[in-house]
């Protein structure tokens, strides 16, 4: 049985069960105010009949609800009950007879016995009978017939059953029609979740816009279904970016190994290469070796994609450049760096940060021509690096930072084309921008920015070296 039928189930036999008590009540007390007419109006016959008598001389006054005697009052029937058991009929006897009980004969035995109620049938009839003993004489036994209270009651009897029955049957329907609107977040709730089950679509939303219970737990269902669709597009995506990284490393893998496959063979195979040729060959493979471990190295460090476990801290970016370009210097001693370097903290993983810079430095050392000059700054938490090379083509420039992307100038060059793609990558992570611009006289201006804030003390801190001028 579903969760709406058990409500209507419930509302109806709730209305139903307070119908039937009302009904109930309604009807006990219409039988007792009737009734209580009736024995009222036997009561006043008794006391009337025991002052003729003399048991009671002074006529005490009638309880409360009973009438007076008084003339006119509907005698019914009677008929006195001798102690020997024998009947003697008195008014009205003869169209109804009242039944003699062997109460109403020790009654008539009995003189100070007090009088009782009780009922009986004759002939079809309903009496009400009041017997009351008679001292020296009997008992005299009064009736009145209940036949016209019997046939009211059964009218509303049957009136209250009818009642009971509609109003259970209504309170039914009006359950049934509510339950289903009650009902309706729950239903649409559970249709969502079957459609959802079978077909993986998590773009069905419920949209209620109740404040109850329901309407609330509809609403948390939507946004939990937002959420699960925020993720599985997040995943989906990087399960993507991971096929194509994996697809764009095997490409760009595959160069370098067969490079070296050969030159290995050519050693292997090729006993009568000059000394001169054998050390070329094997500088050719410690190069290309070299250019393999640093393509791995980024494929790597692409493939973490952002390492959201690295931890943050407050980073002095005018003290980590400096330390870029020593390393820079190293690397690319036909290039003078120069650097303008101003105060400023950011929130970054160092090691992360510090790769980044290192790739930017690079990437203009590359293009720069022999005894040229690398511009490095930092202003406002924001580091540009400036070559003087052949610059940025501008159908290249919004691709460098994509991943194996190599421009046209620098395909003849060394390098994966990963460099740009991991500063990027590690711009993104901390809530930072990359750009690339042309930059006046020829060569490219490289920008990483990220959120930044002064810092309160300009002095360096102990052990830590200046900022480098110009290199």
């Amino acid at each position: 049985m579903t969760l709406g039928r058990r409500l209507t189930l419930l509302s109806a036999l709730a209305a139903g069960a307070t119908v039937v008590l009302a009904c109930a009540a309604a009807y006990l007390a219409t039988r007792g105010e009737l009734r209580g007419q009736i024995d009222g109006s036997l009561r006043a016959q008794t006391r009337a009949l025991q002052v003729r008598v003399g048991i009671r001389p002074d006529g005490p006054p009638p309880l409360p609800g009973e009438p007076r005697p008084r003339g006119g009052l509907a005698s019914g029937f009677a008929q006195l009950v001798r102690p020997d058991g024998s009947v003697d009929r008195l008014r009205g006897a003869d169209d109804v007879r009242i039944p003699v009980t062997e109460a109403d004969v020790e009654a008539a035995a009995a003189p100070d016995r007090a009088p009782f109620l009780s009922d009986r049938r004759s002939d079809g009839v309903h009496l009400r009978v009041m017997t009351v003993p008679v001292p020296g004489a009997g008992s005299v036994v009064f009736a009145r017939s209940l036949n016209g209270v019997d046939s009211v009651l059964d009218r509303l009897r049957f009136a209250l059953i009818v009642l009971c029955l509609v109003g259970t049957a209504l309170a039914a329907a009006l359950g049934r029609l509510f339950s289903r609107r009650v009902m309706k977040p729950v239903a649409d709730l559970t249709s969502a979740a079957e459609h959802i089950e079978a077909t993986g679509d998590l773009d069905r939303r419920i949209g209620a816009s109740g404040d109850d219970e329901l309407g609330r737990l509809a609403r948390r269902f939507d946004a939990m279904l937002d959420r699960l669709g925020a993720s599985q597009a997040a995943l989906a995506a990087s399960l993507d970016t991971q096929r194509r990284l994996v697809a764009d490393a095997s490409h760009e893998l595959r160069t370098p190994v067969t490079s070296l496959r050969t030159n290995a063979e050519v050693l292997r195979v090729a006993g009568d290469l000059s000394p001169g040729e054998r050390d070329a060959l094997l500088r050719d493979v410690v190069t290309q070796a070299e250019e393999l471990g640093e393509l791995v190295t980024d494929i790597i460090e692409l493939a973490r994609d952002g390492d959201a476990g690295a931890a943050v801290e407050d980073v002095r970016l005018d003290r980590l450049v400096p330390e870029a370009v020593e390393r820079a210097e190293l690397y690319a001693p036909y290039v003078t760096f120069a650097a303008d370097l101003e105060p400023c903290v950011v929130e970054a993983a160092p090691d992360r940060l510090g790769r980044a810079v290192n790739n930017l430095l690079d990437n203009a050392a590359k293009h720069s021509p022999p005894g040229g000059v690398v511009e490095v700054a930092v202003r406002a938490g924001a580091l540009t690096v400036r070559d003087h090379g052949a610059g940025v083509a501008p159908a290249d420039a919004p691709h460098v930072f994509d991943r194996f992307y190599r421009g046209a100038n620098a395909r003849g060059r060394p390098g994966s084309g990963l460099g740009l793609a991991i500063v990027r990558q590690v711009a993104e992570a901390h809530g930072g921008t990359v750009g690339v611009r042309e930059a006046p006289g020829g060569g490219a201006v490289f920008r990483l920015a990220l959120p930044w804030r002064a810092v309160a003390d300009d002095a360096p801190a102990p052990g830590a070296r200046e900022p480098v001028g110009a290199v």
